[in-house]
């Protein structure tokens, strides 16, 4: 028996839903392969290499927007304040260094891939954890949204038709992405690898043969943009005003951090031993990412780069129709020079970079989405793993978030950045104030004077993680709030709300099913009610089948909304001689639910004990516009139903021409030994299955 409603719904009969659903999975193999046995997720666990590139490559890209923010914030104070890009540079990787110490700390004492959220909930308790999950959840959508913008912008300074359909190609990239993901983390990891690769290969080249090529060999190396003459926004900046200036230029800086997290919370991807395994990457990652990022700001400042935030209004003197591109392409240009195949390597590698960086969030919100579900506070459908042990719905409902966003925002970097990292500094603030405690506790019971020592030394890693983070987010939280991180405090601050509803409904609707010791009483009596608009084949099914049921009163009820028409199906019941009293319900007003849902009322008012089995004979379509003209009727009444306690609704098939050629309908009956519909059959004229006024008329 199918559920109410499906009948009119689908659209399909049995041997066409089988072909259709067979054409889909056709489709769906080919674009996501062949699905994965649940005893196979061993197989997808990743090694080191695999790994790096999977989870570090958000962290590893930042080195191609981080020295642009860095540049373009200091360029407000004018030309004379981008001296100070390499101290602010070296500031970045002092917090790089604690935070990967800290986390490292992190991924021995929490394998299980909770990360930052089972931290701060084990140890500072639920709402501690939520916040720590909204954070990051936030962060996650930003992460994909903020890494396909600067991947367009930097591959738009190479090929101007990219700039000039900046959105359209950041939504492709998302879906292109999306795609890959739902193939699998080994699958998308070992296709992310080669250009993550390649991208620090290329890019660690190009700093290593400038630096040679100014510090070793003497070379005037002179970025595009180091003739030009700018002008700074502020040019009567105060003290405060720019050492505000300074750690706004910090805070942008920081954005290097962001992805250093989903380590922690994709330990469980990690091949044996995973916690070892997964300290290693996260090593390699704050090595890597930090030679990136300082050797590109090192290089600018040796080329004379400058990178202002409004070239329209900044500079005042240089070419003609002077395009600005980004830091990286102009120091591949300044290194490699003008029309180079390098220079266009580079581009392309720091292009694609940033879009895989996105990668990241694709694996770490997923994977949290997953947890918070199994806690019950998302829907339970984001613990399913899909037909590639991936948790399909968790990337479908990620990239969905960020194309929003990407739209919203039309993909400017500049804008999007400033949404950036507050949630992650919040996360990793939390996380550590979590793991202070959790060492705290281990040290009150702990007697072994080296593990002691193990345990103090890593709490003092965390505490000074803690307050160096915490002293991050409060510049953050002062220098960008106005610019934009309210957006994000407050998609925050909604997203605790709703998990919070979610788990309050979830524990509501588990309270209210909870079995009691009383034992269930069964009805004591069954009352059938066959509705009827017109006497033909589907209303005869209904009633034989109604019959077949045994139940302990049947009735037929048609609603009276035309005089003729209600008299025309009285006397063909009669002059058919079905053995089954037909109830006509008045309706003065022409309405038909409300009738029926009183006439059903009435039956079962008599004894709370006793059910309404109410069937709806509905016509199965077999084409989408032939929906809107048959069974509307019938949804509306089972809508309304649905609600009423004691009512059993059933849905009464009968498949229309339309849903079936003659090949399947020959298949159908082979199968199920029904007999062809004969020619008295053929002549019924189709009308709505359910009582319709429109059919009356």
């Amino acid at each position: 028996m199918r559920p109410p409603g499906a009948a009119g719904g689908a659209g399909y009969t049995p041997v066409r839903l089988a072909l259709v659903a067979s054409t889909t999975s056709l489709a769906k193999r080919l674009l996501l392969g062949r699905p994965f046995r649940s005893d196979k997720l061993q197989h997808t666990l990743l090694p080191k290499r695999i790994a790096l590139p999977v989870f570090a490559s958000d962290a590893l890209s930042s080195v191609a927007y981080a020295p642009d923010e860095i540049l373009l914030t200091l360029s407000i104070a004018g030309a004379g304040a981008f001296y100070i890009s390499p101290w602010i540079t070296l500031a970045v990787a002092v917090v790089m260094v604690t935070v990967v110490a800290s986390y490292r700390q992190n991924v021995h004492a929490y394998p299980s891939g909770g990360g930052d959220y089972e931290v701060a909930t084990v140890n500072l308790g639920p709402r501690a954890g939520l916040g720590v999950a909204s954070a990051l959840l936030v962060d996650y959508i930003l992460t994909v949204a903020v890494s396909t913008a600067a991947g367009v912008n930097n591959l738009g300074s190479v090929v101007p038709f990219v700039a000039e359909h900046k959105v359209a190609f950041a939504i492709g990239a998302i879906a292109v992405l999306t795609a890959l993901n739902l193939r699998g983390l080994r699958e998308s990891g070992t296709a992310f690898a080669i250009p993550t690769y390649t991208f620090i290969v290329v890019v660690v080249g190009m700093i290593l043969v400038g630096l040679v090529r100014v510090f070793v060999l003497g070379e005037d190396l002179r970025a595009p943009s180091a003739g030009l003459t700018i002008t700074a926004e502020e040019d009567h900046l105060t003290s405060f005003g720019f050492a505000y200036l300074l750690l706004r230029t910090f805070s942008s800086g920081c954005a290097a951090l962001t992805g250093v997290e989903a380590i922690s919370n994709g330990v469980p991807a990690f091949k044996p031993p995973k916690s070892k395994n997964a300290a290693t990457t996260l090593m390699l990652l704050g090595g890597i990412a930090i030679v990136m990022l300082v050797g590109i700001v090192l290089l600018a400042r040796a080329t004379h780069l400058q990178y202002v935030e409004d070239p329209s209004l900044q500079i005042v003197s240089g070419p003609a129709n002077y395009v600005q591109k980004t830091v990286t392409a102009q120091l591949a240009e300044t290194v490699f020079g003008p029309g180079s195949i390098l220079l266009y390597v580079v581009g392309a590698v720091t292009a694609l970079i940033l879009f895989l960086a996105a990668n990241t969030a694709f694996n770490g919100f997923p994977v949290l989405g997953s947890i918070l579900a199994q806690d019950r506070y998302l829907p339970r459908q984001l613990h399913t793993r899909g037909d590639r042990l991936a948790f399909s719905n968790g990337i479908i409902f990620l990239a969905i978030a960020a194309m929003v966003l990407v739209v919203a925002f039309q993909a400017e970097t500049t804008r999007l950045i400033q949404l950036y990292i507050v949630g992650v500094f919040v996360s990793f603030t939390l996380s550590q104030g979590g793991m202070i405690r959790h060492w705290n506790r281990l040290l009150r019971t702990q007697r072994d004077p080296e593990k002691r020592h193990r345990m103090i030394r890593s709490r003092a890693i965390n505490a000074f993680g803690m307050g160096l983070t915490g002293a991050v987010l409060v510049i953050v939280l002062i220098t960008k709030f106005l610019l934009g991180a309210w957006i994000a405090i407050a998609a925050m601050v909604v997203i605790y709300g709703l998990m919070l509803a979610i788990r309050k409904h979830y524990t509501r609707v588990s309270q209210e099913l909870q079995p009691t010791d009383e034992r269930p009483v069964l009805p004591s009596r069954n009352h059938a009610v066959v509705l009827v608009s017109k006497v033909h084949m589907p209303t005869l099914r209904a009633v034989a089948y109604a019959q077949a049921t045994r139940p302990d009163t049947l009735t037929a009820v048609t609603v009276n909304v035309d005089d003729k028409d209600t008299r025309v199906i009285q006397q063909e019941w009669e002059r058919r001689q079905i053995p089954v009293p037909l109830t006509v319900v008045d309706s003065p007003y022409r309405e038909i639910t409300g009738p029926i849902i009183d006439f059903v009322k009435g039956v079962r008012r008599g004894s709370p004990r006793d059910v309404v089995t109410v069937f709806v004979p509905e016509y199965v379509v077999g084409r989408w516009w032939e929906n809107l003209l048959h069974n509307q009727s019938a949804l509306r009444i089972k809508g309304r139903l649905l609600f009423e306690p004691g009512v059993m609704v059933t849905s009464v098939p009968w498949q229309l021409r339309s849903s079936q050629d003659r090949d399947l309908e020959r298949f159908d009956q082979s199968l199920t030994h029904v007999p062809a519909r004969g020619p008295r059959q053929r002549a019924v004229e189709p009308v709505p299955t359910a009582p319709d006024p429109e059919s009356r008329s």
